[in-house]
């Protein structure tokens, strides 16, 4: 049977809809970076996802050419996610779509090196005529966070993130955003298929004690 992140990793991919404080470990991702409205048609942000998926899936199914990963098993590719910014704010300003800063992440294996995801990126110029160059391997540690599934659009996040910061309050935590710290969804929903009122997306922000 594939190995499946999300069921392996309850914890990280499938919290509850009310918040929780979690030590997330460290994690290889398939990475792009970009800036703008991510609803934009044909936009950097679309594009980007479309080179991970791609990406993912070629190494996914390595298995079936002739290259052979080191220690490479069967697995399920992972959830979309994304870590998300704006300069000169503080959190998030989801009514400022265009000025959105971005990571758009897929998790990998950990057997999957930066040698394994050049193959792939090669194999898809050949292959499919897609240049997914921007695609990077990138580790991200994101230690102590809160995080808590939203239900809904993404619009209505806000009320979501404010139920997460009274929580902090409680605890005698507070939000430690920064330019290394981010915010972080995990889209657990397919958008096309699934009204947004039924999306799941998980939110997670990194934190720290109160001084």
């Amino acid at each position: 049977m594939a190995f499946d992140f999300k069921k392996e990793y309850k914890e990280f991919y499938l919290p509850k809809n009310k918040p929780e404080i979690v030590t997330v470990p460290k994690a290889n991702y398939l990475a792009v970076k970009g800036s703008g409205n991510p609803n934009e048609e044909d936009g950097a942000y679309k594009k980007a996802i479309s080179m991970l998926y791609t990406i993912a899936y070629t190494l996914k199914m390595s298995y079936k050419t002739d290259y052979r990963i080191d220690g490479f098993f069967e697995y399920v590719v992972p959830p979309l996610e994304g870590f998300w910014w704006q300069e000169g704010v503080e959190g998030i300003d989801y009514t400022k779509k265009e000025t959105f800063q971005w990571i758009s992440v897929i998790r990998i294996p950990e057997f999957i090196s930066k040698k394994d995801i050049a193959w792939a990126i090669a194999t898809a110029k050949k292959k499919k005529k897609q240049d997914c160059s921007p695609v990077q391997f990138l580790t991200i540690e994101e230690g102590i966070c809160v995080q808590m599934m939203h239900i809904g659009a993404f619009d209505e996040e806000p009320a979501t993130v404010e139920y997460m910061d009274r929580y902090l309050e409680e605890q005698g935590y507070e939000n430690d955003l920064s330019e290394t710290r981010l915010h972080h969804e995990i889209y657990l929903s397919d958008a096309r298929r699934v009204v947004p009122e039924k999306w799941r997306t998980v939110i997670r922000h990194p934190i720290r004690r109160k001084k």
